[in-house]
């Protein structure tokens, strides 16, 4: 039969990439919304003033780590997963979906219970003062308690989606969003529990949508069916899931560790202020980035099964779209930053001085966006092809290599404004090497494609000589 997933060789790539990334965008828009919705909430309830917004900045690092670990299983299973079946190998796939889930569950396990044990010292290294620190650990503390929900839910976002049902994966993260933003204002605002009640209302969204993603498979309307002897671990299923998760997972712990030096860094030439501002902007960088993400995603089973299948020019026309939607939307986002930062940030706080400082930042730190697009799918697209190497070191490249030692330098030479600039110096060079990078990779598999048309038509040639 010609199921969701064979399509995926043969069907157009613009067709595929509508049906599969569409979808993802809306995921990780929705995921994206969560601390969002918390954060715009939490920044207009009365009398609570910025420091709140600062808490929550300073809890960022820790919300990154918990995506990290959720893109290392959810993105390397289903990329594995495509793999496998662009390679024939069905019951390989099957197996690692219950693997995907067992590791879901002790990762989520471990991170709940290391990060309330050492949850004051984790909070002042990530650089909370003592007015911060009350609305930090009141917020983060819940949802350290709903960890494994949280990860099931970016897991079987992932599982669903390869799984070629990307409507249902979408539709079950759009109910989680609507139901934390109900729960949001009926907790804050009607039972006025402050930023506990944001805290709720995200965790028992993240319940909903992972006992969702469950049933699919439970249930039996996936196409590939769920075991419980697939929830065995596999050493090398495991591996197999780290080698591929672990460039977007290594991207995500970057980010976390840059997000550590920055609290520190504004802390100390801006204040609580200043990290309340960076919060603000880190919650619009995750608006604009979370649609190229989904991009990514949704490109991935494209981009894995046709190289798999060794069918390398579907897949470099999928890189091609993909840098050109990402590039286009960058820009379309960047603009409306530059051109209207003041009522954008005003959404998530009042404040007069919290919002200046917020505009300023803003203009400057993303003043180079349209060029993250080549970077962000550039180091996806390696790592949907199997080359994890190549996908980790360019997503160390932006976020750790040229980042932080720029975040730790500038700042010393310039002030606050060294915090602002390190990350579009970061993103050009960035876009160079991935560019460069891409081009090769592209043009080894045009002269490896030349080179078999060349041996199959000498082939075909001594056939025909043979018959006469």
């Amino acid at each position: 039969m010609k199921d969701n997933q064979q399509i995926l060789g043969t069907e157009p790539i613009g067709k595929l990439l509508i049906k599969y990334s569409v979808p993802a965008i809306i995921g990780m828009i929705v995921n994206g919304l969560y601390n969002v919705v918390d954060r715009i909430f939490i920044g207009n309830i009365p009398g609570v003033g910025p420091l709140a917004i600062a808490g929550l900045g300073v809890t960022t690092p820790i919300m990154t780590i918990v995506l990290a670990f959720g893109m290392l299983i959810g993105v390397g299973t289903a990329t594995n997963i495509s793999i496998k079946l662009g390679q024939g190998k069905k019951d390989e796939a099957e197996n690692l979906i219950g693997n995907a889930i067992m590791l879901t569950i002790i990762i989520g396990l471990l991170i709940s219970v290391l990060g309330l044990i050492f949850g004051n010292q984790i909070l002042h290294l990530f650089g909370a003062s003592e007015g911060s620190l009350p609305y930090a650990k009141a917020y983060i503390n819940i949802i350290l308690l709903g960890c494994v929900f949280n990860l099931m839910g970016m897991t079987f976002n992932n599982l669903i989606r390869g799984d070629g049902n990307p409507r249902l994966s979408a539709t079950i993260m759009v109910v989680g969003c609507f139901t934390n933003i109900v729960l949001d204002a009926l907790f804050i605002m009607y039972f006025n529990m402050g930023i506990q009640g944001a805290a709720i209302a995200t965790i028992t969204s993240q319940f909903i949508t992972s006992i969702w993603g469950l049933s699919y498979y439970l249930r039996g309307k996936s196409n590939l069916q769920f075991r419980t002897s697939s929830l065995k671990l596999k050493k090398s299923l495991v591996i197999a899931i780290f080698a591929i998760g672990c460039a977007p997972f290594a991207m995500q712990i970057a980010a976390s560790c840059v997000q550590v030096i920055c609290n520190n860094s504004l802390r100390t030439y801006g204040g609580d202020l200043a990290i309340g501002a960076m919060a603000t902007i880190n919650s619009i960088i995750m608006m604009v980035g979370m649609p190229i993400i989904g991009i990514s995603q949704g490109a991935q089973p494209i981009v894995g099964f046709n190289y798999g299948a060794k069918k390398y020019d579907r897949a470099h026309k999928t890189l091609k779209l993909c840098v050109a939607a990402a590039t286009i939307g960058l820009s379309i986002g960047w603009l409306i930053v530059q051109l209207m930062p003041g009522p954008i940030v005003s959404m998530f706080n009042s404040d007069a001085e919290l919002v200046s400082i917020s505009v300023d930042g803003i203009r400057k730190y993303l003043s180079m966006m349209p060029l993250i697009g080549v970077s962000m799918i550039g180091s996806n697209y390696f790592q949907a092809i199997g080359k994890a190497k190549h996908a980790m070191v360019l997503s160390l490249l932006r976020q750790v290599i040229l980042l932080v030692p720029m975040m730790l330098v500038l700042p010393k030479l310039l002030g606050l404004n060294g915090v602002w600039f390190a990350q579009p110096i970061a993103d050009v060079i960035s876009f160079t090497v991935t560019a460069i990078l891409l081009v090769k990779e592209v043009k080894s598999h045009n002269v490896e494609t030349n080179d078999e048309v060349e041996l199959n038509d000498e082939i075909e040639a001594e056939i025909i000589s043979l018959d006469l």
